[in-house]
């Protein structure tokens, strides 16, 4: 086997490797409390340890389930279907979970083109839809005959009309080229050592993220992980310090992770034992560490300009 470069800090320790990380999971056979499940990640199939959560506990519900496509999970194999089918598919996690959230609790639904309708009108059925993010992945196989595929959605809903939403903690540091001032001092922007900025409110379409990469240290060698730095700007948004979110499709883990360095509680679902691994792998890096990359002193900066990548280059 070739051996990886030492840049290269994705994490893909076996299940042998990691049997300490996955004896640090649970799971769940009958109902139980939220302290028996606070800030773990739960082993098993998410329709069956949902019915037994507790109801109304949740802040806030962020789901990224299975695209509609044929993929395979390291064993476990999801099929394409139909869009009818795999509208009933979301029906079916939207009522499973549904009774575990709070009455102010916010949801974001994670998923491709080809699924986005599906998801939002399961959703518009049970939720009251807020909007819908547009997030640039940049990644993705080129094809000779159709646009490369650099997009993915994010629908934004809530359970009620009353919910929370932090819109001054998600501020975007952009790089100002027009430097307007009145009496000689800049105005709506700042200076400083590393150029000029403005803190803009966000928008829909976010094209300040990149996807882990093999030289990020919250990388894994899961084949859909989601980004930190995103998840940062859901929970630091539609969640307060001590709120509890819970993810039923953790994955390798990045809510979890993104969760406990911003304060908040989390509980996470996982059927896929290695999964389960590489995100209690990332759980402990994260009591050393709780850095994200491009959410540096409280900001979120456009890719490519935070002072720590500055310091790197």
């Amino acid at each position: 086997m070739k051996e990886k470069s030492k840049l290269n800090k994705t994490i893909d320790i076996s299940i042998e490797e990691g049997k300490q990380y996955l004896e640090r999971c649970i799971k769940i056979e009958h109902q139980v409390t939220i302290n028996d499940i606070l800030n773990k990640t739960i082993i098993g199939n998410t329709f069956d340890v949902l019915k037994n959560l507790p109801s109304n506990f949740v802040d806030l519900l962020i789901v990224d389930p299975p695209y509609n496509i044929n993929k395979d999970f390291h064993g476990q194999k999801f099929k394409k279907e139909s869009d009818e089918s795999y509208e009933e598919y979301t029906e079916t996690w939207i009522n499973t979970v549904e009774h575990t959230l709070k009455d102010n609790a916010s949801i974001y639904v994670c998923c491709d083109w080809k699924s986005t309708s599906s998801i939002y009108r399961a959703l518009k059925k049970h939720f009251i839809v807020q909007n819908r993010i547009t997030w640039q992945r940049e990644k993705g196989r080129g094809a000779l005959m159709n646009w490369k595929n650099g997009m993915e959605d994010i629908w934004f809903a809530t359970k009620s009309k009353n919910y929370t939403f932090n819109v001054n903690d998600v501020k975007i540091r952009r790089k100002v080229m027009a430097t307007y001032k009145v009496d000689g001092k800049p105005k709506d922007w700042e200076e400083t050592e590393d150029g000029n900025f403005r803190n803009t409110y966000p928008s829909n379409f976010w094209d300040d993220i990149s996807i882990p990469y093999w030289s990020m240290p919250e990388n894994t060698a899961h084949p859909t992980q989601k980004p930190e730095k995103l998840l940062a700007k859901l929970i630091l948004a539609s969640s307060n310090k001590d709120d509890i979110i819970l993810d039923p499709f953790v994955g390798s883990g990045s809510t979890s992770v993104t969760a406990k360095k911003l304060g908040r509680y989390y509980v996470g679902i996982e059927m896929n034992q290695q999964y389960c691994v590489w995100a209690e792998k990332r759980i402990e890096m994260a009591d050393k560490d709780i850095g994200i990359q491009g959410y540096v002193d409280n900001i979120f900066w456009e890719r490519n300009t935070t002072p720590v990548q500055k310091k790197k280059e």
